[in-house]
């Protein structure tokens, strides 16, 4: 997650130092201790956590803990692991639905916080979880809000109720409805009539976007307020960008004081920058982060484990969210089909597409890849990673005919120029992506039947079963001897078990002086042709 890029550099590398120490000596916590600070104090982390954390982590490194610990670096790492979960809320928080449809979810935050996005963010995850909500816009005052919302509704495919056009900008504004920066229409009612809406239609979720503004003030605090205690909600999630640094504390208390709120929304965790809002909010309020938004897509939204994000931070990974989006993006029943075709070598580029399709679905593969453990190492190579390469690979295989995509064996000369101009690219791309797609389906037929697949550029894996599932049968051993009748006794020797009489003796170089009983007692001559070879003369 970009946000704690630095933060992560710092505190791996940081790390690093105590690895290989058999035992921590005071001054090496107290330097881990100061390290931990000053990247916490560097990514914007309140003073008053940072202090506290680092206080807290120093007493348990000096501990005994650690000091009976078999790795002390290890116990360090999780120990900052362990008070990380803890200022980051410790345990996971989820929506609190109401006994008595609708539950009521009002958001709150300041203007450019992406309030109105993530109202369509949770709504599109809420109705993936079997709910039924309602959008309601309430944001009079910001310019085209309300037509943002319907938008983003209509993406989301969840319906918007907006009995008020708002505010619809200075150019298009009638003399008696404001212009901008003036509230059209009265958002205490809009929400108090949604709320009777939702009841006759039955919705059991209703997320109300409230007005922001661009710093805080009296008449924002009241009109949310004046909204809260109209509709009294069930749930008042206050919606900040995890990008503003300081601010973020200071804001935070303002809106605990003036509205209240009950959970915390992360937004904007895919930014650059250094993200200590999040470590300082939960900790500072007292309220949980419940969900955080991790890119542009209404499908960059997920559920906020403190765990798991102390682990990202770590660079210890995020497995069970990767598996989880792997879950709900790909088709067990597919899956299984797919895994068939895999083994019976009937894999096609058709099969490749919906593969890919399912794979986008997921959100995108940048997140996806620096929820692996050690994703620090290949940061470059992640900020480098072009998502649109599998759009252009979808393009190039939808350019082709169902015959082609299922027989890529087809696919002459003319056949490739035709598809390259139809998906906008070039007959060398249309090349790779073939072979790419021959190379991939050999190795997954040799995984599906129990093989270990030959990655090109690597030699053979030792003991590793490349028959494809088949165990190769040993050769049997057989007399190389140019003379046949030597040959044919040799062979039958083999065959009842014996040791051919030609056979070296144990530690003569090479086999020779080593004759057993009853041979001729010189070389035989595939002893002669061993040493011939040696000496480079064969």
């Amino acid at each position: 997650m970009a946000t704690f890029g630095n933060l992560t550099d710092r505190l791996v590398d940081t790390f690093k130092n105590l690895r290989g120490k058999g035992k921590l000596s005071p001054a090496d916590v107290d330097g881990t201790v100061r390290e931990i600070r000053r990247a916490l104090l560097d990514a914007d982390v309140s003073l008053d956590v940072v202090k506290d954390f680092t206080s807290k982590v120093r007493e348990r490194a000096l501990g005994d803990e650690v000091s009976k610990a078999l790795n002390p670096a290890q116990q360090v790492v999780q120990i900052v692991n362990d008070e990380l979960v803890a200022i980051l809320g410790g345990e996971a928080r989820r929506i609190q639905f109401s006994k008595n449809p609708p539950t009521v979810i009002m958001l709150a935050g300041l203007q450019g916080a992406g309030k109105t996005t993530l109202a369509g963010k949770l709504a599109k995850w809420l109705a993936k979880e079997n709910h039924t909500p309602l959008l309601v816009a309430a944001d009079l005052q910001r310019p085209n809000a309300v037509t943002q919302l319907k938008v983003v509704g209509e993406q989301a495919g969840v319906p918007v109720f907006a009995p008020e056009p708002g505010n619809v900008g200075a150019e298009d504004a009638a003399p008696s409805r404001g212009f901008f920066g003036g509230t059209v229409g009265n958002p205490v009612k809009v929400a108090k009539d949604a709320m009777k809406f939702a009841r006759d239609k039955q919705y059991d979720v209703v997320i109300v976007d409230t007005a922001g503004r661009l710093g805080v003030d009296q008449e924002l605090m009241k009109q949310a307020a004046d909204i809260r205690k109209a509709i009294d909600p069930d749930e008042v999630f206050f919606v900040i960008d995890a990008m503003i640094g300081q601010d973020a504390v200071a804001t935070a208390k303002a809106f605990q004081e003036g509205v209240d709120f009950t959970a915390v929304v992360l937004t904007k965790l895919d930014g650059d920058a250094r993200g200590g809002a999040a470590l300082s909010v939960a900790s500072v309020t007292g309220r949980p982060i419940i969900f955080a938004s991790t890119g542009e897509g209404l499908d960059d939204f997920e559920p906020f484990y403190p765990d798991r994000m102390a682990s990202r931070i770590l660079d210890l990974g995020d497995i069970l969210t990767l598996i989880e989006q792997a879950q709900g993006a790909f088709d067990e029943e597919e899956a299984r089909k797919t895994a068939e075709k895999f083994a019976t070598d009937s894999f096609t580029l058709d099969d490749f597409l919906k593969q890919m399709q399912q794979l986008k679905n997921m959100g995108s593969i940048k997140n996806m890849l620096g929820m692996l453990p050690g994703a620090k190492g290949m940061r470059q190579q992640l900020e480098n990673f072009d998502e649109s390469e599998i759009t252009r690979t979808e393009a190039i295989i939808q350019s082709m005919t169902m015959q082609e995509r299922r027989q890529p064996k087809v696919l002459n000369g003319s056949r490739r120029v035709r598809i390259a101009r139809g998906s906008g690219t070039t007959v060398t791309e249309v090349n790779a992506l073939v072979n790419r797609f021959e190379q991939a389906a050999k190795m997954m037929k040799t995984v599906a039947k129990g093989g270990v697949p030959q990655v090109p550029g690597m030699g053979p894996i030792p003991g590793a079963n490349f028959g494809g599932g088949r165990k190769q049968q040993p050769k049997k051993k057989s007399s190389k001897s140019g003379n046949p009748a030597k040959r044919a006794a040799e062979n039958a020797a083999m065959a009842a078990g014996a040791k051919p009489s030609s056979g070296a003796a144990a530690g003569s170089g090479f086999g020779l002086g080593g004759g057993n009983p009853g041979s001729a007692g010189g070389p035989s001559e595939e002893e002669l042709a061993s040493l011939q070879k040696f000496l480079g003369r064969g």
